[in-house]
């Protein structure tokens, strides 16, 4: 199975794609990813990373100069894509309008086609205005074996397809049980608050807020040190610039309050970074699995929402503690996240179940009795057969 995802080292997709390939061992799942992927999933023995800066493939794009890079990359996930028996998008917001999403989403189309069965798991829908959008993608999702958003939001705006659902976030179902230890965040260290950071600016509708954001949160960090807590500044994603923020954060704090401030970065290191939050003893989470693995563990967590799709899973998950809006910095009040230790945490037992609905029909696909059994070639035919998904 070809594994179409956000593959630029982001906490939370890494953690899609972990969990995807853990559930099913016994199929070989493929990733075009650049290389520092095969040391992040060295150990996921059915994970096969194939490299899109390959020797091979640089080479490649030397003889054929006349093409752009982005062709021949495009030529070989297509070349893999072909060779395999599906495909699984897996991912959070895959599907935001972004300047040039006609361009990618007819790329999406030569690339993956729908001759195979297509399913798209964990997905929200958006931020998208242009109605045009929300068409081209209603075309295509008619065409897809079975989709799976991540909030009703979403499914509601596409449940009269016949192959749409929806269950809550699938990190609501991480296994816990599976958490390495970090001994530095033990209770003889004192309290800990991890605060998940991000680069306002890398997101259009946020280009203006970076000094105010990072103001903002030296201001809760010094709260939460004049509280009795050790402060870490988590990064996410060194690509969207999480890595600058926590650095510029860093460097606001005063000096007398300096040596209670660490920074956490994730690059590969995934185990690392999952036992940072469980070692928790309250998360302020930006970012929008911050909040979710917080939960998750057990953590009181302060939500800091720069979307909607984090007030729209709050709203599904009925979370009544205090949370923030990145929108609205001028509201959020530093003792309001202190107190936030005794308010933020949320039972999401059940969640965890019905997060596990994602998988139904892909389950049914990859794990059916030999009795049951259906090729790819007629699973595909039978998609392609039902595009008009009378309910």
């Amino acid at each position: 199975m070809m594994i179409h995802a956000y593959a630029k080292l982001n906490l939370g997709d890494d953690l899609f794609i972990k969990m995807l390939c853990e559930r099913y061992p016994e199929t070989r799942f493929v990733l075009p990813a650049e290389k520092a992927y095969k040391e992040c999933f060295r150990n996921q023995a059915n994970l096969s990373v194939r490299s899109v800066e390959a020797i091979w493939l640089r080479a490649f794009k030397k003889v054929l100069k006349r093409f752009r890079s982005l062709e021949v990359e495009k030529l070989y996930i297509k070349w893999l894509a072909f060779r395999c028996d599906g495909v699984v998008q897996i991912g959070g917001s895959v599907f935001m309008e972004t300047p040039g999403w006609e361009e990618h989403l007819e790329w999406k189309r030569e690339v993956y086609g729908r001759r195979k069965p297509y399913f798209i798991l964990g997905a929200n829908f958006g931020p998208w205005k242009d109605p045009a959008f929300l068409e081209r993608h209603r075309e295509g999702f008619a065409g897809c074996t079975d989709i799976c958003f991540r909030d009703r939001h979403s499914f509601e705006l596409f449940r009269d397809l016949g192959n749409v659902r929806v269950a809550p976030d699938i990190i609501f179902g991480y296994p816990v049980q599976t958490v390495p230890s970090r001994p530095e965040l033990s209770s003889s260290a004192g309290r800990t608050a991890v605060l998940s950071v991000i680069r306002p600016s890398d997101r259009e509708s946020l280009k203006s807020l970076d000094e105010r954001y990072y103001d903002k949160f030296r201001d809760l960090s010094v709260a939460l040190i004049e509280a009795g807590y050790r402060v870490v500044l988590m990064s996410f994603c060194e690509h969207e610039g999480d890595e600058e923020a926590a650095e510029a954060i860093s460097a606001r704090i005063p000096v007398g309050y300096a040596d209670r401030v660490s920074c956490f970065k994730y690059r590969t290191n995934l185990d690392e970074a999952i036992a940072c939050l469980a070692g928790a003893d309250l998360i302020v989470a930006t970012r929008f699995h911050a909040m979710i693995l917080g939960w998750r563990f057990g953590k009181p967590v302060y939500p800091v929402a720069y979307s909607d799709k984090t007030l729209h899973v709050m709203d599904d998950a009925r979370f009544s503690g205090g949370y923030g809006d990145l929108r609205h910095l001028e509201d959020m009040v530093p003792m309001d996240v202190v107190r936030s230790a005794e308010t933020g945490r949320l039972n999401v037992s059940g969640l965890a179940r019905r997060a596990e609905y994602h998988f139904e029909r892909l389950d049914h696909y990859l794990g059916r009795s030999p009795g049951e059994e259906e090729s790819a070639e007629n699973a595909g035919r039978r998609v392609l057969a039902g595009r008009n998904h009378e309910n």
